[in-house]
């Protein structure tokens, strides 16, 4: 019977043989026979039958495949029964070879339907599964391996496959698997390839070595599927599955891909232009920064470099298993930290650029017009005017002036002279309030103004719609130059309401200034820079852990935000997933 079951129903076929009986005469016994055995009977057993019985009456079944087939009937004596008996016993067994026929035709159409309906399903099954598979990100290595997962974990009877994708008319491998040792990148050369291109259409080769086209561009491979992946408008890449063994492919094969290349090729397509896009605004984006370092040739890079460090700490952050076991960061979230470094000083650029590029507590100019006014008054009064010159030039430059050069200046301020009856001070109240500053050289109403860029770098990028994992941005460029105890600035924000990534961003920018030089001081060492970075982390306005981490880990830091920075200006993937892999 299990041989029959292709043709009819097990059940089926036991039923009619039974109900069949009724039409026979007593005794008599019917038989299906595929080749010279028995498969199903009714009215005797199996093992009854013998194919030289001289009682039998065969009459041929037509079945769509396999051995020849008939239904006998069995009955002792029937050789010896009139012509009219067996005439008309043949006439019942030729009506139910009949219906036997019919219902196997009926069951085949319903076995087509039935496969029909489950390739159907089975497409429809692929395509949803490929649809979220190939469309579950934006990035285009993502999409290509998530193509070549489903083609080799998919009932296709590839040895290897590969993606090639196109650009310019050249066509460059995009990602593998099973591939030799001497890879699949000679395929676009060959004439087989360029075909399928041009045809627009897939094609099965199952013996690569009948082909006229092919010259074994690739060795280690006998047959061959090649399949175009288009998108609505244009060809976008090519996928090739390929065997080591001739004949496995067949064209439920090539139409079973053929659903899977469709959603591919619009997939690759979206990737290809959202990579395009971030490219663009990338590039815009580092140009914007380069424009606001070039206002001052000091700061030069310094976008870049913090930018790069913090991209890099994050790394390091993500890795540890010691002080932030449960901070992860995810490539979206290194990227966002990336962008908030390249833009945190944006906001500089409504900074007048006197205060931004301000090197000495009063101009130069100013400075020779204070020195006019004492070489005036040396010519008048004997006074040493050059040796208070001097001085007064030194302690212009100075970031942190002592308590006697502090005095001398309130007493040159204190010294006026009297012109036609009318008191001349030495130095302006304005000047002498430059020259008395504690430190730096910006008075009060100047550092307020840099202050303000944070939130001017916030006010900027309010104007840039930021998705796909930038949510945060702008938020850590405002943070970060605020501190943990509140001293910060612009919002005076504290403890847990500064983010993670704007306490980072923080760490990072200090390391960056300091060991950098500016207008006010000399490049500092890498250690001066993390002694500082600890004070003030033990006063409160760093996080601890956080500076501890970058401490014990600057060379890696460097190092790696050095590698991004290189990959980068050569449009290269920063490299950044592998490294974490």
């Amino acid at each position: 019977m299990s041989r029959l079951k292709k043709h009819l129903p097990a059940d089926f076929l036991r039923d009619f043989l039974e109900r069949s009986l009724v039409l026979l005469p007593p005794g008599a016994a019917l038989y299906v026979i595929l080749g010279s055995e028995a498969e199903a009977a009714a009215g005797g057993r199996l093992e009854r039958y013998s194919p030289t019985c001289p009682d039998n009456l065969s009459v041929p079944l037509f079945f769509e495949e396999g051995p020849p087939a008939c239904l006998t009937l069995c009955l002792d004596g029937l050789s010896s029964r009139s012509s009219e008996d067996r005439l008309a016993w043949r006439r019942i067994l030729d009506f139910l070879a009949f219906s036997l026929h019919a219902a196997s035709q009926a069951e085949a159409a319903r076995r087509a339907i039935a496969d029909e309906t489950l390739q159907k399903y089975r497409e429809l099954a692929l395509l949803h599964r490929s649809v979220f598979a190939l469309n579950n990100t934006l990035r285009l290595r993502d999409t290509t391996r998530a193509l070549l997962e489903e083609c080799r974990e998919g009932a296709v009877p590839a040895d290897m496959g590969c993606v090639f994708l196109e650009s310019g008319g050249a066509f460059t491998s995009a990602g593998c698997f099973g591939a030799p040792p001497s890879g699949l990148d000679g395929l676009p050369a060959s004439r087989l390839f360029r075909e399928v291109v041009e045809s627009g259409r897939g094609e099965i080769v199952n013996d690569l070595s009948r082909d006229p086209r092919w010259a074994g561009e690739t060795p280690d491979i006998r047959s061959m599927l090649v399949l175009p992946v288009l998108s609505p408008v244009r060809l976008v890449g090519v996928l090739v599955l390929a065997s080591r063994e001739p004949g496995p492919f067949k064209a439920a094969h090539l139409k079973h891909l053929s659903t899977l290349a469709s959603v591919a090729g619009i997939a690759v397509s979206n990737a290809q232009n959202f990579e395009g896009i971030q490219v663009l605004m990338e590039a815009l984006l580092q140009a914007l920064a380069e424009a606001i370092d070039a206002r001052d040739p000091f700061t030069a890079g310094h976008s870049e470099r913090v930018a790069s460090l913090a991209a890099a700490f994050a790394q390091v952050v993500d890795a540890d298993e010691t002080r932030f076991p449960h901070v992860t960061f995810s490539e979206e979230e290194i990227n966002e930290v990336y962008y908030a470094g390249i833009l945190h000083d944006i906001g500089k650029i409504g900074i007048k650029e006197e205060v931004l590029t301000k090197d000495t507590r009063l101009p130069e100019k100013l400075l020779e017009i204070i020195g006019l006014r004492l070489e005036l008054f040396g010519s008048c009064a004997d006074y040493p005017w050059r040796k208070a010159y001097e001085r007064l030039r030194a302690i212009n430059s100075t970031v942190t002036p002592s308590r006697e050069d502090l005095e001398f200046v309130r007493t040159l301020a204190g010294t006026a002279w009297n012109v036609e009856g009318r008191p001349v001070p030495l130095l302006r109240e304005d000047e002498q309030r430059c020259l008395l500053l504690a430190y730096g050289n910006l008075t009060p109403e100047e550092r307020h103004e840099i202050e303000r860029h944070p939130a001017e770098s916030h006010r900027i990028l309010q104007h840039i719609p930021f998705k796909n994992g930038l949510s945060r941005l702008r938020t850590i460029v405002r943070q970060h130059h605020e501190r943990l105890d509140g001293s910060g600035y612009p919002d005076g924000a504290r403890g847990e309401d500064i983010l993670f990534q704007s306490r980072l961003l923080a760490i990072v920018d200090i390391y960056d200034a300091i060991t950098q030089e500016r207008h006010y001081k000399p490049a500092s060492s890498s250690q001066a820079a993390l002694n500082i970075l600890r004070d003030e982390a033990r006063g409160g306005r760093l996080d601890r852990d956080l500076v501890e981490l970058f401490c014990q880990n600057v060379e890696t830091v460097c190092e790696q935000a050095s590698y991004m920075r290189f990959r980068r200006r050569r449009g290269m993937p920063d490299g950044s997933q592998e490294q974490r892999q």
